[in-house]
């Protein structure tokens, strides 16, 4: 097993809290439209905080994110390359404030001067707290939140055979890079010793003698990462991180959001006099199907899981995606 129960179970908690909070959010944020001229209805969402949505759909949709992929690993990997730690810190706050002003956009839409919204006042606060004051709590949750923001900007790009597809492409993607070329790796090194992560983590020593783990309100040392065989230190190891990567969660949040969409869009048209709200609300729980199945998914391959080993959560992840949409497909 990678980590003791304990740590396991609250970084697969956060990992659900994160599935949960953003799938209802983007539940939330959903409408039904009609339009005009083809007479066709279709799921829609308004602008977030931070501006209107790309115009793409389908391998249109699949293509940007995977060019958006490509061209943020390169420049992550540049960063590391020459050890450029302030930089990379300034391109996390400046993501972590666009993702949270996306979410918080959503809950409190109220405006302050010349039609500003306070939502990005309100994620600028905590994406500084975040990146200068971080703790356990502070850097999940916002991860949380952050994560939600990502799914309600990319979600409305997809239907569920696009995000299929991006699913499998991810899965590979991600068995090349740690098991292959090994970059995947190399950056979640870079990532832990500048002391900013982009995804969830849980600080945590273990006591070699009674077995006791100690989570730690802030990481003790950085240079350790996951898959890390620790080293003993009077009779304890050394400290270490439990994570789970930013694309570990905004992939399957993505996934699961376009299957609501899709059973919102399929219940409205087989059952027009019922209410929005009560499709929406079946909707989630269904789709929450698939949160079961993924984080069972996910538990596995932290139990099997030996430690001093990278392993590629992705596959892990899209095979409990799969298996839960195909429970779906049952209702």
């Amino acid at each position: 097993m990678k980590h003791n129960w304990t740590v396991t179970l609250l970084l697969i908690s956060f990992f659900v809290l994160a599935q949960v909070f953003g799938l209802w959010l983007i539940n939330k944020e959903a409408k039904l439209t009609l339009d005009l001229k083809t007479n066709a209805t279709a799921v829609t969402f308004d602008n977030t905080a931070v501006g209107a949505r790309p115009q793409t759909t389908g391998s249109g949709s699949l293509i940007y994110i995977l060019i958006a992929i490509a061209v943020g690993t390169g420049l992550v990997l540049l960063i590391a390359k020459f050890g450029k730690t302030r930089l990379w810190r300034l391109w996390f706050f400046l993501a972590v404030w666009m993702a949270l002003s996306v979410s918080i956009g959503v809950l409190i839409k109220t405006k302050i001067f010349f039609d500003f919204d306070i939502a990005i006042v309100l994620a600028l606060i905590l994406a500084s707290w975040k990146l200068f004051r971080p703790n356990i709590v502070v850097h999940n949750l916002t991860e949380v939140l952050m994560y939600a923001g990502i799914g309600l900007i990319i979600v409305p790009l997809f239907d569920v055979k696009w995000a299929i597809i991006l699913l499998l492409i991810i899965s590979v993607y991600d068995m090349y890079a740690v098991w292959k070329s090994k970059h995947m790796v190399k950056m979640a090194q870079f990532q832990t010793e500048s002391k900013v992560f982009a995804g969830l983590m849980v600080p945590y020593r273990q006591d070699e003698k009674t077995k006791k783990v100690e989570i730690f309100a802030t990481p003790k040392d950085a240079s350790l990462v996951r898959n890390t065989t620790p080293k003993i230190r009077a009779g304890k190891t050394a400290p270490q991180n439990a994570i789970v990567g930013g694309g570990d969660i905004a992939f399957p949040l993505i996934f699961i959001g376009c299957v609501m969409n899709g059973m919102i869009l399929k219940m409205s048209l087989a059952n027009p006099s019922m209410l929005l709200s009560q499709i929406k609300l079946i909707a989630y729980l269904q789709s929450s199907v698939i949160i079961v199945t993924t984080t069972i998914a996910l538990t596995l391959l932290f139990v099997y899981a030996k430690k001093g080993k990278f392993y590629p959560a992705m596959p892990f992840i899209t095979a409990g995606c799969l298996v839960g949409w195909a429970i779906t497909l049952l209702f």
